[in-house]
């Protein structure tokens, strides 16, 4: 139980750190390229990585590894799912960009039920249901936008949702035998090598509010990582799914307060249907007995 409980504050910690990133990739992506955006959020995020194996005295053993085909796999689905969300930021708000996200706990549920045999009630799926339809709300707005390329926004993020839920599912998998030091540490080295291979097709001059940007965004992308990991090797994902709901708060203050963006009535409506679902799905998990 005490895992289980540590496992859902890391998440609700990653909730925050990412969608604190995602504010400042979104703030970047107004004058860097995306594959050059991929690259520096990797590199600088592999500083918390080492620094955070260090303190746990992993370093260098934690860099070891006897599974490379996995974080292989695991990296260059991750960077695809990092490109498309970095697509996502750039032409859509925080806060719809984030609700898009909130399409990748759903499609891990049955996921989760399939492959690592975790049980999910019909309670739950009914009250991520209602979530979803809460985020259909959200997109209404961007999908009103179609000229202004919110509809690449939609299309990037929902690749990013269906890619994301297999990450997710994969990297559980990998806990079973990986350190999440680990799994973040060669993800970053991927996505650095994916964004990397882009540089022929053209980069911006890096100085400034943009490097600050990406600086920032690397560092807590890598402090997100480690939370995340962290909390899939303590939690089942099913569990941790629902959680990722609270983000949506985070990004619509980013919008706010940084942007100044206020969603519509129908993305006020969606936030208030996606809340409602996370609060109950939250108290129906903290009193389901855990194994």
């Amino acid at each position: 139980m005490t895992d289980v409980r540590h496992g859902i504050w890391l998440r609700l910690l990653a909730a925050f750190l990412i969608t604190a990133m995602s504010a400042a990739v979104h703030e970047a992506a107004k004058t860097v390229a995306i594959g050059q955006i991929m690259f520096w959020r990797s590199v600088i995020a592999l500083v918390p990585i080492v620094i955070y194996t260090a303190l746990r005295s992993e370093f260098p053993q934690a860099l070891q590894t006897a599974r490379p085909g996995l974080h292989l796999t695991r990296g260059l689905f991750g960077a695809f799912s990092m490109a498309m969300s970095f697509v996502s930021l750039a032409y859509l708000p925080v806060a719809n960009a984030q609700a898009l996200a909130f399409l990748a706990p759903i499609l891990v549920l049955p996921l989760a039920a399939l492959w690592l045999h975790e049980v999910i009630g019909w309670r739950l799926y009914m009250a991520v249901g209602a979530g979803f339809c809460g985020v259909l709300g959200l997109l209404w707005d961007a999908l009103e936008r179609p000229g202004q390329g919110a509809l690449i926004g939609v299309v990037a993020g929902l690749a990013y949702a269906v890619t994301m839920a297999f990450v997710r599912v994969h990297t559980k998998r990998m806990t079973i035998t990986e350190r999440p030091a680990t799994i973040a540490f060669y993800f970053a080295i991927t996505s650095a090598v994916v964004g990397l291979m882009t540089l022929p097709f053209g980069w911006a001059e890096t100085t400034g509010p943009a490097l600050l940007w990406l600086v920032v965004a690397g560092l807590l992308g890598g402090l997100a990582h480690i939370a995340a990991n962290e909390a899939v090797l303590r939690s089942p994902i099913s569990t941790l799914a629902p959680f990722d709901f609270t983000s949506l708060i985070w990004a619509l203050l980013f919008d706010v307060v940084i942007f100044a963006q206020l969603p519509g009535i129908a993305g006020l409506m969606g936030m208030a249907i996606v809340t409602a679902a996370a609060v109950y799905v939250a108290v129906h998990l903290a009193s389901r007995p855990q194994n």
